[in-house]
């Protein structure tokens, strides 16, 4: 976590699958902590902060899920905390999509573990919670190389080291009666969580934009162009045609009023006019399917937005993925060929070889064999990529590493894996990497 900029980083404090109100405070605050972490996740705020408060391992891996649930339905990076024992629960936070992990220095283990785990993963993935400025003294020859930001959690309000020698970044818990700016003004804190950043958080745009005015470096969300330079159509609303990012499919045709476009702009989040109900609808608020902000693209009249989103659930209110699902005309003489989904109709062949079992086909005999013979034909044909590698013809390689990846979806369908599964995964590490990039 860099320190250009001060941080705001609500915090979630999970116990009993629930969001409770702190550390000590097992008030329920939400029973469904991934909706309000999505609710935190406004545009204002730059990272989100989560304690498991679990007092079992059956809780601790419940808790787990729900952070999975998080993980997947933020954008701000996540930063997960509380009963990391070994190696092994570090793993669990980071695969569940989390940018950084927490060791809390009460424990001494947690300490001793810091140069292991960040060798497994990284300094950069790791930090490191701390009550006392003696738990870092105490601690601060393992700490130095081995984490890259630290967490206040004491009940005093932080005012700086004295004793330590750190050049890390802090975010500091504050009280709902603490003032973020008189904390933030402070050289040694960088960042500010706990209640005092969760009871404003319907006013975290307000409070970024005060820190700014005073010269505070925050992070301002800006737009190349004003209101004022859109061509509005007779009923003064602005058409937005609403694209998926990753896969270019249309999803929907929405309006915008100044207010929607200005509150899309400040939180990320697409917001619209509905002229249904006449009010502002920011997407996802009810449902949860929340559209978060790719980018913003005028066309050369001016007159109409093109958005690419980061679509979370369904878009359309049907339950389906897209609005556009009304087939009016298409010309079924010809032929179309997508190459981007040539392994999604492999890999849907090969199910349906399964449940529909082809007398002579090689991919059923896998299936028929086991799961053994086909981990044999799979490391066998990784083995034939290596020698493939070290020959002068590219061709070779290829086809290749064509038949690994047939005998690795033979796999995934037994496992029940499927290319969702795993470009889903893919997509949390690509954006944990973009979130670490930008903070």
């Amino acid at each position: 976590m860099d320190k250009q900029y001060k941080k705001l980083v609500p915090s979630i404090y999970l116990h009993n699958m629930s969001a409770v109100r702190g550390l000590t405070d097992y008030g329920v605050l939400s029973g469904d902590p991934a909706q309000l972490a999505a609710e935190y996740d406004n545009g204002s705020a730059d990272a989100l902060l989560i304690f498991d408060l679990s007092d079992t391992d059956k809780e601790q891996e419940a808790h787990n899920d729900i952070i999975r649930q998080i993980c997947s339905r933020v954008r701000i990076p996540v930063i997960a905390a509380g009963r990391v024992r070994r190696m092994e629960d570090v793993k669990k936070f980071l695969y569940a999509g989390c940018a950084m992990a927490g060791l809390n220095l009460s424990k001494d283990s947690n300490a001793a573990i810091a140069a292991e785990v960040a060798d497994k993963f990284g300094a950069d993935k790791i930090a490191a919670c701390f009550s006392s400025e003696r738990q870092v003294a105490k601690h601060e020859a393992v700490l130095k190389g081995n984490i890259s930001c630290l967490i206040y959690v004491g009940d005093e309000p932080y005012r700086g080291f004295t004793q330590v020698r750190t050049d890390l970044p802090v975010i500091a818990q504050i009280g709902r009666e603490t003032c973020v700016m008189e904390t933030l003004i402070n050289p040694g804190i960088h960042g500010v969580t706990g209640s005092g950043v969760n009871e404003r958080i319907g006013k975290l745009r307000q409070v970024r934009e005060k820190l700014a005015s005073a010269g505070i470096p925050v992070r301002i969300r800006t737009a190349s162009f004003k209101w004022e330079d859109f061509k509005l159509g007779p009923d003064g609303l602005l058409p937005v045609v609403v694209q998926e990012a990753s896969t270019s499919q249309v999803l929907m045709v929405a309006y915008m009023n100044e207010e929607a476009y200005n509150m899309t702009v400040a939180t990320g989040r697409m917001t619209y006019w509905s002229r249904s109900r006449s009010e502002i609808w920011v997407k996802g608020l009810t449902s949860g399917h929340f559209q978060y902000v790719y980018s913003l693209t005028a066309d050369c009249d001016m007159d109409t937005l093109l958005a690419k989103v980061e679509q979370i659930g369904a878009a359309c209110h049907t339950g389906s993925h897209s609005c556009f699902f009304n087939t009016v005309l298409t010309e079924e003489d010809k032929d179309t060929f997508n190459p981007q989904t040539v392994l999604l109709n492999d890999y849907q062949t090969i199910v349906d070889r399964r449940d529909h079992p082809k007398k002579g086909s090689y991919t059923n005999y896998l299936f028929d064999k086991g799961l053994d013979k086909m981990l044999k034909k799979l490391g066998e044909e990784a083995t034939e990529i290596v020698i493939a590698a070290k020959n002068p013809n590219p061709n070779e390689i290829v086809y290749e590493i064509s038949d690994y990846l047939y005998h690795l979806m033979v796999v995934m369908a037994e496992k029940g894996i499927t290319w969702e599964d795993v470009t889903e995964e893919l997509t949390r590490r690509q954006k944990k990497e973009n979130s670490e990039e930008n903070s």
